[in-house]
């Protein structure tokens, strides 16, 4: 079982989550989120002034899946996000120990 997790621009969140649900993708978590890579943040103008962002707004979305399932997802997320500009964001896959649901008590494959 893998854990992907991806941070990603806000304006495409809706278009990867029907792509993915699309692929039979059960179930994800969104977070609202804050940070910077490489661009370390932009400057804007706002009444005359400027001013630096440091922290650029991005959406985190986690999804638990099987590992035959782990290509399809990064290359769905991938094909949706890449706009080939700066900040397009990352993908991490992580590996899960173990999965409990807490409703049945179902572990691993059958609690996703």
């Amino acid at each position: 079982m893998k854990l992907v997790t991806a941070i990603l621009r806000p304006e495409i969140l809706d278009k990867v989550r029907e792509a993915l649900c699309n692929v039979d993708i059960p179930g994800m978590t969104v977070t609202e989120v804050k940070g910077f890579g490489k661009q370390k943040g932009h400057t804007e103008q706002y009444r005359g002034t400027e001013f630096t962002v440091e922290f650029v707004h991005k959406v985190k979305l986690e999804i638990a899946i099987s590992t035959k399932n782990l290509d399809l997802v990064i290359n769905v997320i991938s094909d949706i996000a890449r706009s080939g500009q700066k900040g397009d964001g990352k993908i991490f896959i992580s590996d899960i120990e173990k999965v409990v649901r807490i409703r049945t008590g179902e572990t691993n494959q059958d609690a996703l």
